[in-house]
């Protein structure tokens, strides 16, 4: 059998919207309206004043205190698209560090699975590491800047989801997730010759399983 198309699927900033998430553990920490800290914020927080320190510790009492991992938002359309990448032949690999707090690993992965089935994000493997040129997969999608040099550096196919703190990077780059999809059946395709997806609104999304519980 020839081998699938793989793709690595980064999930802070490109499917869980970790900035709205974590803004709200930062303004409940400040006593301030959530509001008053921007979205449209720099990958060191300069702009909700935050010093290494503060992200550190922050960072770490979501994770480990208030479990903010199970319960993200999820970035629209992202369960959709990847259910029909799924359903073409594509193989999702989440490929996420978030093992970055001392003493929180079995928290950090008990609550990204619990996250995933939830919003029902299709995957055939996940990883937790920090080295993602490790992983075999033929595109990757990313938003940290680190990562996308990591990975380019080492000849990998990497598309940049659309964050502010990563629009100085060219190439390959998604808004939203109807853009991903795209971006992939067309790099699938070549790999592969063909792929066939199903058209949105026919079947193929992540809430399949509710509209059957539904209807029977």
């Amino acid at each position: 059998m020839p081998r699938p198309f793989v793709f690595g699927v980064d999930l802070d900033g490109v499917v869980a919207d970790y900035t709205l998430g974590f803004r709200e553990v930062v303004a409940a920490d400040r006593g301030v309206a959530p509001d008053s800290l921007p979205l449209a914020r720099s990958w060191d927080f300069h702009e909700w004043d935050l010093s290494v320190e503060d992200f550190n510790r922050l960072h770490q009492y979501a994770v480990n205190e208030l479990r903010m991992l199970a319960s993200l938002p999820a970035i629209e359309g992202a369960a959709d698209a990847l259910w029909r990448l799924s359903d073409a032949g594509v193989w999702i690999r989440v490929v996420t560090h978030r093992l970055y707090t001392n003493w929180g690993h079995a928290a950090a992965i008990a609550d990204t699975v619990t996250w995933l089935d939830q919003h029902r994000i299709p995957y055939r493997d996940i990883c937790f590491l920090g080295a993602k040129p490790e992983i075999e997969a033929d595109c990757y999608i990313d938003d940290a800047p680190h990562n996308i040099v990591g990975l380019r550096e080492e000849g990998n196919t990497v598309i940049v989801f659309d964050q502010p703190y990563n629009r100085d990077f060219d190439g390959l780059r998604a808004r939203t997730w109807p853009e991903v999809e795209e971006i992939i059946v067309d790099l699938a395709a070549r790999k592969a010759g063909a792929l066939e997806v199903q058209l949105p609104g026919l079947g193929g999304e992540a809430d399949r399983l509710a509209r059957r519980v539904s209807d029977s």
